[in-house]
């Protein structure tokens, strides 16, 4: 499965208004595993900031005068995420500053006549409703780092999303326990006797192993927000 994590930074709130698109960054996913691809450019907007929406980039006009114009990289953002799942924080936005661009040129389409389109806000809502839905401060709940967003970056902020949409949507299976044995409904169903269980080997943990497995179990607790492993392990202690 191939994902695209996708963030925008505008002149302004509205594109009804004229605002344009001055940032964009993306996030390759493939089999929701960070690929190492990203494609990022900053845009010569060709108007003024809206008050307000300069301090929330950083960016300034005289920085963006010698980046290029949309029209000059469309070619190859579209190329990048072409058939793909975007993963978007409020996809509204984003998407209607996109089509507003492509409306712009001929014969580009739509957003989602190229792509499906996964709005993290609206998962953020369903799974933590009447809670702040802000990608800070999603952040907060479920343990992602962003302490270097001193400002709004396209691409900064489209990596951070990937590490809060893997949280929203991580589940045990994502650890990296195999399965494969239990398609085998006959091994898994078959019967196991006194003697069967009395000849299996006993395991010795290292220091070093036991250290690592500790370890593991922390990350799953800090991406998940629990970890039913360490739920056995101290309901077994509490029981001893």
């Amino acid at each position: 499965m191939r994902q695209i994590v996708l963030d925008t930074e505008t002149t302004g709130i509205e594109w009804k208004k004229g605002n344009r698109v001055v940032e964009i960054g993306c996030v390759e996913l493939l089999d929701r595993r960070p690929s190492g691809r990203t494609f990022h450019c900053y845009l010569n907007p060709d108007r003024e900031f809206e008050p307000g929406a300069q301090e929330v980039t950083g960016l300034t006009l005289d920085f963006l005068a010698d980046k290029p114009r949309f029209p000059e990289i469309v070619d190859e953002f579209l190329m990048f995420i072409d058939g793909a799942e975007l993963v978007i924080h409020n996809a509204a936005f984003d998407i209607g500053f996109l089509d507003a661009e492509l409306a712009r040129l001929d014969g580009r389409g739509t957003i989602r006549e190229r792509c499906t389109v996964e709005d993290t806000l609206a998962m953020a809502r369903k799974r933590f409703p009447g809670a702040k839905v802000s990608l800070d401060a999603l952040c907060k709940r479920l343990g992602v780092d962003n302490s270097q967003r001193q400002l709004h970056g396209a691409l900064l902020d489209a990596q951070i999303l990937t590490d809060v949409y893997l949280a929203l949507t991580s589940e045990q299976r994502e650890i990296g326990f195999e399965r494969e044995a239990l398609a085998d409904s006959e091994a898994v169903n078959a019967p196991i006797t006194i003697a069967d269980a009395s000849r299996r080997p006993r395991v010795h943990v290292s220091d070093e192993e036991a250290q690592a497995h500790a370890e593991q179990l922390a990350i799953v607790q800090k991406k998940a927000g629990r970890c039913l492993w360490s739920e056995l392990e101290e309901g077994a202690a509490d029981a001893a």
